[in-house]
């Protein structure tokens, strides 16, 4: 009397998971950008800005959908990159671009004297000390900037500092797009 084995499915499993692996990992190595987060934001408006005020100073959605491109810029005093990026920031205020700072999990006073010892670019400034509005917008660390239409839509996100080349091959080219598109 012979016995007939059977196959467990459990047996196929391992191989079906590696084959799956080696697929995602094959194409997302191909991706165009390797290093770029995808936001889910472009192309929809920006999330609301649940932001305090830093010294007085505040700014709210209507100011980011008045009609003209704006940066919208997270940023904190601690931050290394911060620092490195700001005379960038300042560069392109001086240009007449229309730049507004949160100031992410930052106390007052020390984002203040950060922009007295830099410069403030920022047409508008406010602060997000608990985070939540960085979330909303799917940031993950400072710096990162965004570039909106005059209708407050998401057209860049820039995840870390902003670079000389960074400027010119991404914001600002972004920054025509939006401004050609109203």
């Amino acid at each position: 009397m012979t016995e007939k084995k059977r196959l467990s499915p459990l047996m196929f499993l391992p191989p079906v998971i590696f084959v799956a692996l080696a697929a995602l990992f094959f194409f997302g190595v191909g991706r165009d950008d390797r290093d770029a987060l995808p936001s889910m934001l472009i192309g929809k408006p920006a999330p609301t800005l649940a932001v305090e005020p830093l010294d007085g100073q505040i700014f709210g959605d209507a100011v980011l959908r008045q009609g003209e491109v704006t940066l919208v810029n997270f940023w904190a005093s601690w931050c290394g990159p911060c620092r490195d990026e700001h005379p960038l920031l300042a560069a392109l205020a001086g240009d007449g671009v229309a730049i507004y700072g949160v100031n992410y999990k930052d106390k007052p006073a020390n984002a203040l004297r950060f922009l007295d010892q830099l410069g403030n670019p920022y047409e508008g400034i406010a602060a997000d000390p608990a985070g939540r509005t960085a979330i909303e917008w799917g940031v993950y660390g400072v710096p990162e900037t965004f570039v909106l239409d005059g209708q407050g839509r998401v057209v860049l996100r820039h995840p870390g500092p902003l670079t000389q080349a960074v400027i010119e091959t991404s914001l600002r080219p972004a920054m025509e797009r939006a401004a050609a598109a109203e």
